[in-house]
């Protein structure tokens, strides 16, 4: 199936700020795109493009004074599956595993697995590693988590969440991340867009989405907390250890938000 997405951000700044927006469809996903999705701005800057430590594309520029927008529009090819389910991946001993997946152990910046560690053992250890336990991780969070846009917060870590049980997608997102860490999974933190396509109305304004990807059998797979069941049209932006390694913009300086807009709807075969 073919999918329109794309989104426009505008901000007021109070003088020229420097940003870095992440906000491409990720390079794993480029060859399927049939309409590039550019970045473009208003008022028109120039832009550096570089790759960050994690391989995701990223955007620099310096914001002028007053109301500055930033827009994407692209079309993708996708194959209409939902995610797919591997219920027998295994899990690999520590040190069988390839050593650029380490990084994914260890606790970051919203993703404290050692202050989870404890809890994580005592809710999860008793069932079967693999994919048995990861997934008993994510319908945990699912459950556990009221989703609220209203309680959002950016501050806010994966203890936090646990705590205080209310959050929006990246607090389902570190909470199942931080659990696993705890329980020798690696696991890194993705964002991007999740279609509505195959689930019953009425639709919430769409938003860009988090979700999680573990190291099972050798791959990474998809877990998502916040939707829990498999999804279809899911297009990854960015990947890293937390929400901390792949905002969607990051200014430095003052920025008041005047617009966010996102979507991906399916989009009728070219004529």
């Amino acid at each position: 199936m073919r999918l329109r997405l794309g989104c426009e951000i505008a901000s007021d700044f109070q003088a020229p700020t420097p940003i870095v927006a992440m906000l491409n469809v990720h390079h794993s996903r480029v060859s399927c795109l049939e309409r590039p999705d550019h970045l473009t701005v208003s008022p028109p800057v120039p832009i550096d493009h570089y790759r960050d430590s994690f391989g995701n594309w990223c955007a620099r520029m310096v914001a002028p004074a007053g109301r500055f927008s930033l827009r994407t529009d692209g079309i993708i090819r996708d194959d209409g599956a939902p995610d797919p389910v591997f219920p027998d991946a295994r899990q690999a001993a520590i040190e069988d595993l390839p050593s650029d997946t380490i990084q994914f152990l260890l606790p970051s910046r919203y993703c404290e697995s050692d202050k989870l560690m404890e809890e994580a053992w005592n809710r999860f250890g008793h069932l079967p590693e693999g994919w048995a336990r990861v997934q008993g991780v994510v319908e945990y969070v699912h459950h556990h988590i009221v989703f609220d846009y209203m309680a959002a917060r950016n501050t806010r870590t994966a203890f936090e969440a646990n705590q205080e049980r209310t959050g929006v997608c990246r607090d389902f997102a570190h909470l199942a991340v931080a659990f696993c860490r705890a329980l020798n999974v690696p696991t890194r933190y993705c964002t991007g867009y999740v279609s509505d396509i195959g689930q019953p109305p009425p639709y919430a304004p769409m938003d860009f989405a988090a979700w999680m990807e573990v190291f099972l059998d050798g791959r990474w797979m998809t877990f998502d907390p916040r939707n829990l069941t498999p999804r279809r049209g899911r297009v990854l932006v960015g990947r890293g250890r937390d929400a901390a390694d792949v905002p969607l913009t990051h200014s430095f300086g003052f920025a008041q938000l005047a617009k966010f807009e996102v979507w991906i709807d399916e989009a009728p075969d070219a004529a």
